[in-house]
């Protein structure tokens, strides 16, 4: 008995190194890897990586069938020795690189696709465009109109990439069939053909205009529309207007990324607005109305007597739009009192009589006590 014939009645699940249970891709992952390992192209003058090799690709023939697989499962080897129906696991089967040269393909040629020609119909590129706006834009929605540079069709060829305009033609090298075999002692093995990449036609004459590449370059002008409420970082995506696609395939997509730009003094949370108001003493105290900047204009807002400083005023339906729905966030006021620096001799006698009028206890406090007595002079 032969080291192959030992080999062969292990069992199959046993020899990939799978359970029983095994999906269809973990049987797939796991031939791949003893046929890389122990393929003799890589272990030349070897007879055990030959017949491990052997081993495999048999189990793998047998397990990635779902008829042979099932017949393995209840039958075991018996099922292809005569008795248990379909005889030999190779039965039929024309030529040994034919049923593994899926895998040599990927395995030795980048992932070429082994017994299927490469497709030369591709998906053009998708594009980026990054795009500034000010804040109020960004708040409120605005039209644009941009200038991008994106791959189109050729004209000359009409996007045939030849100068005659019939288009690409059969590899001479490998007949069309985007592969070219090679005969290595017991084994035919398939492989991605230089000449065409594995495509299977190639252009003989190409476009004096595109060379070849059936696309030129062209400047465009694209109008975009910023919606109402969008934030810094929103991405908006528009189908179609990346590069053209190559032999008939699809184009590519637009993202257009914004950018907005800081605003002077209001601040930005999620749809609400914050702005810092700095008031005198004597508003506070005795109370003000006041002219209150939003992105709309002034309006006003009361400040009541007594008011504390860091007090925080809710203007409604002030702030940023929602986006792609109704209503609007807030404007929140924030009002800090300011001590002037520098005083006037009668502004210093009339505070001066002020102070001789107001006790206030000098006596430190933890911060949340202050925050509740702020309110007893609210």
């Amino acid at each position: 008995m032969s080291r192959t014939d030992n080999v062969a009645k292990s069992d199959f699940y046993e020899l990939l190194g799978v359970s029983r249970d095994a999906s269809d891709q973990e049987i797939k992952t796991a031939y791949r890897k003893l046929a890389m390992q122990h393929h003799p192209d890589r272990n030349p003058d070897n007879p055990d990586s030959e017949d491990k090799f052997k081993a495999a690709s048999e189990a793998y023939q047998v397990l990635s069938d779902a008829e042979k697989r099932a017949a393995y499962d209840r039958y075991g080897h018996a099922a292809f020795n005569g008795g248990g129906g379909g005889g030999s696991p190779f039965a039929g089967a024309q030529d040994i690189g034919d049923i593994f040269g899926d895998f040599f393909g990927e395995m030795f040629n980048g992932g070429g696709g082994g017994g299927r020609r490469a497709s030369r119909v591709q998906r053009g590129q998708d594009l980026r465009f990054d795009l500034t706006g000010e804040f109020v834009d960004a708040a409120f929605g605005k039209d644009v109109d941009i200038q991008i540079r994106r791959l189109e069709n050729c004209g000359d060829c009409h996007g045939t990439g030849t100068a005659s305009g019939r288009g690409p033609v059969n590899c001479q090298k490998c007949q069309g069939r985007g592969q070219v075999r090679y005969q290595q002692g017991f084994f035919s093995i398939a492989r991605t053909c230089p000449a065409c990449a594995g495509v299977g036609t190639i252009i003989s004459d190409p476009c004096s205009t595109c060379k070849g590449d059936t696309r030129v370059q062209r400047e465009h002008t694209i109008h975009v529309k910023i919606p109402p409420g969008v934030e810094d970082g929103t991405r908006i995506r528009y189908q179609g207007e990346g590069d053209a696609g190559r032999f008939g395939g699809p184009k590519g997509d637009l993202y257009i990324f914004l950018a907005v730009k800081a605003h002077p003094f209001f601040e930005r949370d999620g749809n609400d607005l914050h702005c810092i108001m700095p008031i005198s003493f004597p508003q506070a105290a005795l109370g003000a109305e006041l002219d209150i900047p939003t992105l709309e204009g002034e309006t006003k807002l009361i400040i009541p007597e007594g008011t504390q400083s860091a007090r925080e005023f809710r203007i409604r339906s002030k702030g940023i739009p929602y986006l792609n729905e109704h209503g609007r966030g807030d404007l929140i006021v924030q009002v800090m009192v300011q001590t002037p620096k520098k005083l006037n001799k009668v502004q210093r006698e009339l505070v001066r009589q002020l102070a001789d009028t107001l006790t206030v206890e000098n006596t430190p406090t933890s911060r949340g006590l202050f925050e509740k007595m702020k309110g007893l002079f609210s």
